[in-house]
């Protein structure tokens, strides 16, 4: 089992920066790659951004490309999620997964963390 912790959503005015933290324990070894997927009112949970433990190698959804960055820590066995110029449409619950394989598919990861709310204010 891998448990992940999310932290560091909040309220921020549009233009504005957080940055997300994921902290994972347990049999971490199991994971090789880690990503970050959103879920608007309303909406379909969609990914954001993925990286593999064992590389830089990273991959980011068009609308977020040069605005986000993705980062892990493996001393700290935490992933992290950058998000500058931040607008409205970025509102959402994000969510930390990890999984075996790096994807932008929700099904590929086998664990989830609990999920922390980013609300950009216009």
């Amino acid at each position: 089992q891998v448990q992940l912790v999310e932290s560091g959503g909040g309220l921020v005015q549009a233009g504005g920066s957080l940055r997300l933290s994921c902290a994972a324990s347990g049999r971490t070894v199991s994971s090789n790659a880690m990503g970050w997927f959103r879920q608007a009112p309303g909406k379909e949970r969609e990914f954001v951004a993925a990286i593999q433990w064992s590389d830089i190698d990273t991959v980011y959804r068009n609308s977020v490309k040069g605005r986000f960055t993705i980062s892990r820590d493996n001393a700290k066995n935490t992933m992290y999620l950058q998000m500058n110029s931040l607008s409205p449409e970025d509102t959402a619950v994000y969510s930390c997964a990890a999984g075996s394989r790096r994807s932008e598919l929700s099904r590929d990861y086998d664990y989830w963390g609990q999920g922390t709310q980013v609300t950009v204010s216009s």
